[in-house]
Parts: structure tokens; sequence; C-alpha cells
């Protein structure tokens, strides 16, 4: 596993957490490093950050092209791989869009159910067809 799938993993386990407990989420991730062993890479503080700073973009893109599910249906696992997936997509340039919306679906792949990574796929990749016009 290389170091941004690992980043993409730590910043996943800071956003649910915070999403399940109800918890303030850059706390979660304060605590997070001081309190745990496994390493809270700076890219894994850039994506929490990133995902927080477009939070409101981030939940009405993907409610819109959602298809019929609102983000308080999606299990919160899910929600919070499509956040992080989002933000890929939608706001960090250094990260092609074909690999944010990989690396989304690998996670959903070992870390929710069987159904998923397609779900996740096809949402981001239905916001990687209209991205043009979202960030307009």
């Amino acid at each position: 596993m290389n170091s941004r799938t690992k980043a993409r993993v730590r910043a996943l386990e800071v956003l649910f957490e915070a999403d399940s407990r109800g918890e303030d989420t850059l706390e979660v991730l304060r605590r997070r490093r001081a309190h745990t062993s496994a390493l809270i890479s700076d890219y894994s503080e850039r994506i929490v950050r990133g995902v927080l700073e477009h939070d409101e973009e981030i939940a009405e893109a993907l409610e819109t092209y959602s298809k019929g599910w609102t983000l308080d249906r999606m299990p919160a696992v899910d929600r919070a791989i499509l956040r992080i997936g989002a933000w890929e997509l939608l706001y960090n340039d250094d990260v092609p869009d074909a690999v944010a919306v990989s690396e989304a679906a690998g996670l959903a792949r070992t870390h929710s159910t069987d159904d998923s990574p397609r779900f996740v796929n096809g949402l981001l990749g239905r916001l990687q067809k209209v991205k043009p016009t979202l960030l307009a």
C-alpha cells in the first residue's frame, strides 16, 4: 500500500469516527495524532481539512448526483469515502481524476459492503463527467 493510500485510510478513519460519534472532526484528528500509533500523515490532514473546507459543496454535489440517495441515508463509511473521493476529484489537482475515483472505490472495496465499490465508482464517475460545470 503506497503512502497516499495509507493517508486516505487514516483520513477515512478520522472522518468516519467524527461522523459516527457526532464529534468535531479536527478534535478527532488531533486526538488520533496524539494517542494512536498509526501515522496521521500531512496528506491525511490535508484531506480532512480539504473535506471540511468544501463540505457544503461536496455534500451538494453528492446529493445532486446520487440518484435518490441523500447523504443521511448512505452508510457512514460510504459517506466518508465519497467525501474523500469528491474532494480529491474536485479540489486536489495533484491527483488525476481517474486515480481519485479508483482509490475511493478501492477504499469501499476494503472497508464497506460488497455493493459499495460500484456505488462509489458510479457516483464519483458522474461527478467526474460534470466536474467542469461544478467548478465553473
